[in-house]
């Protein structure tokens, strides 16, 4: 009987992602072991991705037709970050769908090479009144194949 071994995730470089946001950490996100708790770095994944996106005119959170919605998202830590630390966030796109896409996202403390954590969320577009999948609006998937 064979068994399939998962790769053991492993830290990456910023030469993986094409492009930074910065992004401070709070006093709050620290826990009571003097880091920044688990879930506060999903809340940075969708920062980054939809920062990015708003700054590209590509998504009008308030007046858009298509909306993005989650339904899948992962993590993996490999060192630790905490308040008072600056973190960038590296962005990609790994896949491109006709109504979805998969957004990979690297944490890195300021000035280092390697993630300190890097995870995953896939958004499929919907229309904003029936929630059913729309194509990708083309000026969206135009920045989106700039992150291809």
């Amino acid at each position: 009987m064979s068994h399939d071994i998962a790769k053991k995730p492993q830290a990456e470089s910023r030469s993986g992602y094409k492009v930074f946001r910065t992004i401070s950490t709070r006093w709050m996100d620290n826990d009571a072991y003097g880091h920044v708790n688990n879930v506060v770095y999903y809340s940075w994944f969708d920062t980054a991705v939809n920062a990015h996106l708003i700054e590209q005119g590509v998504l009008d959170i308030h007046r858009g037709e298509t909306i993005g919605l989650v339904i899948e998202t992962q993590c993996n830590y490999f060192s630790s970050l905490a308040f008072p630390q600056t973190v960038e966030a590296g962005i990609r796109v790994a896949r491109l769908g006709s109504s979805s896409v998969r957004y990979e996202v690297g944490l890195f403390a300021q000035g280092d090479s390697l993630t300190a954590a890097k995870g995953h969320f896939i958004h499929v577009y919907v229309d904003r009144q029936s929630r059913r999948p729309v194509p990708l609006p083309t000026n969206l998937r135009t920045v989106l194949e700039t992150l291809l």
